[in-house]
């Protein structure tokens, strides 16, 4: 970016100071007020682009960030950035010029969310990118450099949140704490906010409702000013959780009144107030609690970013225009979204279907024909929603009957209030009868997993209870497999689940996330082969909540691939797709000094030196393909390291049938440090082990794939 940040600084010092103390204070709320006298329009800081422009009416819906997590490309997910960014500044410039300067309709993002997935019981994390946080950390830079530009002005401003430590439960957030030791704070929960403060430039970062070791986010001086305005020298604006500050008198009680809390957040650095607390910042004044030079401090951060976004200015950005808003361009890059981020988990030869043998095709499950189940949280509104059901019959043609029956209710027990029972059921076993293959859609939606407050799941606030499919859908998928047709099992859900009985009894399962506005056609696209499945697994799949810690345990002990001790039903980083890639041979940047070592080449890399493979990769089969190749690290000295081998590469390649292609891999740069237990990251071995390949070098990838990894042993000299 252009634009010097001391610049905004300067002009936005400049026009601060010539506010009345009132007028700063007023400012430091979300629906900050005109200040005519000033030419200060009013401004509303709170807007969402977590996976497109949401609640502003008509925009391009991206796949949930968890599906976004699932293509493991940066590339694709900075355009994805880009897009939202774009979308958002056309609505910013047509509203207004109406004069609507409403909440949602800025371009201050909250967004992205770079929490930690370490619970698949959370009913957010499918606004995460997953479990890892290399891949978060990767993933949110590029979408936060894609949605702020490179340009003289910040094309839209990026806010990582919530800062930190921060995956549930839902139901206890607001007087939660959670308390994680030093080595799980710096190995797990910040390296994600440390990239995209230090890397990306992101401008704001939220903080969470929850505590952190004692301390509430908002108010932690720990958090805001030690790590992110100390150790990381974030020059941006923070800016609180909703209603947060609200939680410090009335759920945390670490302070007495609305004007303790209002001055604990202030002194420690949140500049933004979302809520209403901050209406109480003149009487904290008044008490003593502050002085003007805090509340000048934060007003001077928050006209920063309004200079660097150009609001006061004329910029390259006024002219995007109306018709950039779902235009054919974006749509067409949700669709490469979807299909990247769909994985595919099992097949026994069903998929892809053939049109010139398949006659009759059953459509089946409450997520088949279901809108909600294409959108996730957080969405805007779409002009045109295309479900898996009518995906399918668009694309099944002429020659192909397709049925359908809703087969159940999501998870009540019948769909007809008066109906004695499960009423869908025959139906759904009649459709199985007449059909050569079975397309099942099961899963949840945002009304079953969610953000406490906006889900109808009143009994978990949003989070699970367990991994299993709600009873009605377990019941018809019994009943379903029980026919005896070929069955494929398509799995809408943002998070892991009980998929056992489905991989004992369907030909083929797809994990479809939530795939955006019009997803059904790009799975109808996956199934008939018209595209391979090409999404990797973001998150572990357990077999059961037996194999995980207790929910409000912060520890990672037992979480998350580089913790869990049990075997997962689909590990991380695993995906199946239609062709036959192999991975030839890896190459690395160090001395090679044994070529025939028993578990891979030795290799001499100079300590300090970055690395980076390059992975020789073929298509041997006769359909396109894309891979992901992906790289695990593992310290083998250091009894700080994580028990499994650690991503710290990846990158994503296509390939015609017979085509060989060499893909660059640069490695982290931290790949070969460990975190100790005071936290501190630092090199502490000297043999390595370096693997390559198309998912973890672990048994269960083995097993499943039936591919192995090409490992090395690197030594640091």
């Amino acid at each position: 970016m252009d634009m010097d940040r001391k610049k905004a600084r300067d002009r936005a010092r400049e026009l601060v100071g010539k506010m009345t103390l009132e007028e700063k204070a007023e400012q430091l709320s979300y629906g900050a007020p005109a200040i005519e006298r000033l030419g200060v329009p009013a401004y509303n800081w709170w807007n969402e682009g977590l996976h497109g422009v949401a609640r502003a009416g008509v925009a391009t819906m991206f796949p949930q960030a968890i599906g976004m997590g699932a293509t493991f490309d940066t590339e694709l997910v900075g355009q994805v950035g880009d897009v939202v960014a774009t979308e958002g500044r056309a609505k910013y410039n047509a509203y207004s010029k109406e004069g609507d300067r409403d909440i949602y309709k800025g371009l201050t993002f909250w967004s992205p969310n770079v929490n930690i997935f370490r619970d698949p019981r959370w009913g957010r994390g499918h606004e995460t990118y997953g479990e890892d946080p290399y891949l978060t950390g990767e993933l949110g830079k590029a979408f936060v450099e894609g949605l702020q530009g490179d340009g003289e002005y910040l094309k839209a401003a990026a806010c990582a949140k919530h800062f930190a430590v921060h995956s549930g439960p839902e139901g206890i957030r607001h007087e939660f704490d959670a308390k994680a030791t030093k080595k799980d704070m710096w190995e797990t929960y910040l390296p994600a906010f440390e990239k995209l403060v230090r890397e990306a430039g992101v401008e704001s970062v939220m903080g969470a409702y929850n505590r952190t070791n004692g301390e509430p986010c908002c108010g932690s001086d720990t958090l805001i000013g030690e790590i992110l305005r100390g150790k990381w020298e974030f020059e941006g604006h923070f800016v609180s959780d909703c209603w947060a500050i609200r939680d410090f008198h009335t759920k945390h009680m670490v302070t007495d009144t609305a004007e303790e809390s209002a001055a604990m957040a202030l002194k420690a650095g949140c500049d933004l107030n979302c809520g209403n607390t901050y209406l109480h910042l003149m009487k904290a004044y008044g008490q003593g609690l502050i002085t003007e030079e805090d509340i000048t401090r934060a007003a001077e951060r928050l006209f920063t970013t309004r200079f660097l976004l150009g609001l006061f200015d004329d910029t390259e950005f006024d002219r995007i225009g109306f018709e950039k808003i779902e235009c054919k361009e974006h749509l067409l890059l949700a669709d490469r979204t979807t299909a990247e981020s769909v994985v595919l988990l099992k097949n026994t030869g069903v998929l892809p279907l053939d049109r010139s043998r398949v006659k009759t095709i059953g459509v089946v499950g409450p997520n088949a024909n279901s809108r909600a189940a294409l959108i996730g949280n957080y969405h805007g509104t779409s002009s045109r929603y295309i479900t898996v059901l009518e995906g399918i019959q668009d694309a099944a043609g002429e020659g192909i009957r397709v049925y359908y029956s809703e087969g159940c209710h999501l998870f009540r027990e019948k769909v007809e209030n008066l109906s004695a029972g499960p009423d869908r059921i025959s139906e759904a076993v009649a459709v199985a009868r007449h059909s050569d293959v079975v397309i099942l859609c099961v899963g949840l939606d945002e009304s079953l997993e969610g953000e406490e407050g906006d889900t109808s799941n009143r009994d978990a606030s949003g989070d699970k209870t367990d991994l299993l499919l709600p009873e009605s859908q377990r019941r018809l998928l019994e009943a379903v497999t029980k026919v005896g047709r070929p069955v494929v099992l398509v799995n809408m859900t943002g998070s892991a689940m009980d998929l056992r009985y489905a991989h004992e009894h369907c030909a083929a399962v797809l994990q479809a996330w939530y795939p955006g506005a019009r997803g059904g056609r790009v799975i109808a696209d996956i199934l008939f082969g018209d595209v391979a499945p090409s999404g990797k697994l973001p998150v572990t799949f357990y077999r059961d909540t037996a194999d995980l810690p207790d929910f409000q345990d912060y520890s990672m002990k037992g979480r998350t691939y580089r913790y869990f001790a049990g075997t997962p039903l689909y590990p991380f980083g695993y995906g199946l797709t239609y062709g036959d890639a192999a991975l030839e041979r890896v190459d690395c940047c160090g001395t090679v000094v044994d070529r025939e070592a028993g578990e891979g080449q030795i290799v001499e890399l100079r300590s300090g030196s970055p690395l980076a493979l390059t992975a020789t990769v073929s298509n041997t089969g006769a359909k396109a393909v894309e891979e992901v190749v992906q790289v695990y690290i593992r310290d083998e000295d250091s009894a700080h390291a994580t028990p499994a081998p650690k991503l710290c590469g990846f990158a994503r390649v296509s390939l015609q049938p017979g085509e060989t292609k060499q893909v660059q891999i640069p490695v982290a740069r931290d790949a070969f440090t460990v975190v100790n237990d005071e936290g501190e990251r630092l090199v502490d071995g000297t043999h390595f082990t370096v693997s390559a390949g198309f998912g973890q070098p672990d048994a269960r990838t083995r097993e499943l794939t039936g591919k192995e990894c090409i490992s090395m042993r690197i030594v640091l000299v």
